[in-house]
């Protein structure tokens, strides 16, 4: 097989009834590219139909492939998991809600070209559409949490949880060999390691498609927030051993 240009990894909990139409509806915008790539949804040990579902589509869906975890491990440990088994020279993780479509990578090569090896989707940034837009109160909380996440972890990146992120092959392999968190703090890790590593990071306003049926418990919040306290120690003890790493790639 090719080495595929870029592959695009969903991680999917309990996705029976959305993920369906979301990879109708990235196979259809995929299939107008001229470039190779391969779509990995990665079942994060679903208790409902969904590895079946996905193994079904493969059948008619070109380069769709499943990697079925019995056990769920979290957000960030199948993500990290399809980061490192794919093999495309870019790889992008999307939610599976298709909150944004992954023709917007398209606006991504650019930042990939002038030399970015970690380009972000941003609700925060000027350019950025929200469909509908968020409560008040859940803007508060996400300024309030990202405020926080800065100071700790990653000043200058304004929307950290985006589930819309593409890596440089390279980049990726370094990042997520080494990564820990299994949460949904494993967006700060990723982009505190990347900012360790010195890779570049690019922060592009994208349309998000908001579910207003989607709520996040004062307990998630909580979570993220000693999670990234949590990285921020371990990056202090060098707990990731990124100065061995560096090391290593000098000589």
């Amino acid at each position: 097989m090719v080495k595929p240009y870029l592959s695009v990894i969903i991680p999917a909990y309990n996705e029976a009834e959305r993920i369906p139409m979301t990879l109708v509806d990235i196979d259809r915008r995929l299939s107008a590219v001229s470039y190779s790539y391969e779509i990995l949804v990665v079942n994060d040990g679903s208790t409902d139909n969904t590895a079946d579902i996905v193994r079904k589509m493969a059948e008619t869906i070109k380069n769709l492939k499943l990697i079925d975890n019995n056990v769920n491990q979290g957000k960030g440990g199948v993500v990290r998991q399809g980061m490192l088994l794919s093999k495309g020279e870019y790889r992008l993780f999307t939610d599976a809600d298709n909150s944004t479509s992954v023709d917007q990578f398209e606006k991504m090569i650019p930042y990939f070209s002038e030399g970015y090896d970690v380009v972000i989707g941003s609700r925060s940034v000027r350019g950025s559409v929200l469909e509908p837009a968020q409560p008040f109160y859940k803007q508060l909380l996400g300024k309030l949490a990202n405020l926080i996440i800065q100071i700790v972890n990653v000043p200058g990146i304004w929307d950290t949880q985006c589930g819309f992120k593409a890596f440089k092959e390279g980049a990726a392999e370094k990042i997520f060999s080494v990564a820990k968190i299994n949460g949904w703090g494993f967006d700060i890790e990723a982009l505190a390691l990347a900012r360790k590593f010195g890779y570049r990071i690019k922060e592009m306003p994208v349309r998000w498609v908001n579910d207003a049926a989607s709520h996040v418990k004062l307990s998630g919040y909580l979570k993220t927030f000693w999670e990234n306290v949590r990285i921020r120690w371990w990056i202090i003890i060098d707990a990731y051993q990124i100065s061995k790493i560096k090391n290593q790639n000098e000589k």
